[in-house]
């Protein structure tokens, strides 16, 4: 075995270099990825702090000195008092955002615990019909959706944005299936045994066995409460400014014809994506833990 030490019964010299090679195409493709997601976003940042001529006139990857001035201008220029402001965006965004992850992750993996610990009648069936609901595209129920919310008097409310985040159909798949890979069931049987209710087995042994799968899907619930701009724009039909959501207000800010002003508009993106940043950087280290925890085998 001093020539044949390796599983495929080639030369280990051989085998080596074969890893090399793969290790060095892995790593140049995730490099090109992680360009090509983060590149975008410094643009982003570094136009953010240059004055609108600089951005006009030439592409850049060094900061400016004109952030002070680009928030001096979305501060007081009045033409974005009529479309942008950036505290009631936040507040109303942050509000709506906060409460459709609470309650799609915790429904969602209340469905995804019932589907995998009970043994009921029809219980595939309920469950392909959940992956149905999930294949059904949003727009084509939104005129049903806009429609219904209108006949019970809940448009220009925040309700219509709050209460549908309880049926997340494509959460309750990956909470499943990541159940039935991490979630044993003695552990529910043990529960019992010692007394402990249904739903207090729940929240105390199934949620905290979830983390991982729950901070993954809390980060993707977050983002896409926060970037929604369809929904929102459907329902808060005739609010005032003071209630919109903050992708309405930069889409305001974008569309208007009165402010040129690159930096600006610049600036305004950049901040609405800050709340992203902090939600992923503070869930990030359950997802770490939670590959770290995949990776021990017993």
């Amino acid at each position: 075995m001093s020539k044949m030490d390796n599983v495929y019964g080639e030369p280990k010299s051989n085998y080596s270099a074969k890893i090399k090679i793969k290790s060095t195409i892995l790593f140049i493709w995730f490099l090109l990825l992680t360009l090509i997601c983060l590149v975008p976003i410094y643009i982003l940042i570094v136009n953010a702090t240059r004055a609108h001529v600089d951005i006009a006139n030439s592409l850049s990857l060094v900061p400016g000195s004109s952030i002070g001035k680009n928030f001096k201008y979305l501060s007081d220029t009045p033409e974005l008092k009529a479309v942008y402001n950036a505290l009631a965006g936040y507040k109303n965004s942050v509000f709506i955002t906060v409460c459709c992850t609470i309650l799609t992750v915790f429904f969602s993996a209340m469905t995804a615990y019932g589907c995998h610990v009970y043994d009921f009648k029809l219980k595939e069936v309920s469950y392909s019909i959940i992956l149905l609901v999930m294949m059904v595209p949003v727009q084509v129920t939104s005129a049903g959706f806009v429609s219904f919310m209108s006949d019970i008097h809940l448009t220009n409310t925040y309700w219509p944005l709050i209460i549908p985040a309880v049926a997340a159909p494509a959460v309750v798949y990956f909470m499943r299936s990541y159940m039935k890979s991490s979630f044993p069931l003695d552990i529910v049987e043990a529960a019992r045994i010692d007394g402990c209710g249904e739903f207090r087995t729940f929240v105390s042994i199934a949620i905290p066995m979830m983390k991982p799968a729950i901070a993954v899907q809390a980060i993707f619930a977050f983002i896409a409460s926060w970037n929604n701009y369809y929904t929102p724009n459907m329902i808060l039909i005739n609010v005032d400014l003071d209630k919109r959501t903050l992708p309405m207000m930069v889409a305001g800010l974008q569309a208007s014809d009165k402010i040129k002003d690159y930096g600006g508009i610049y600036l305004a993106i950049a901040l609405s994506i800050v709340p992203i940043i902090i939600a992923y950087v503070f869930l990030s280290r359950f997802i770490i833990a939670g590959v770290a925890l995949g990776g021990v085998k017993e």
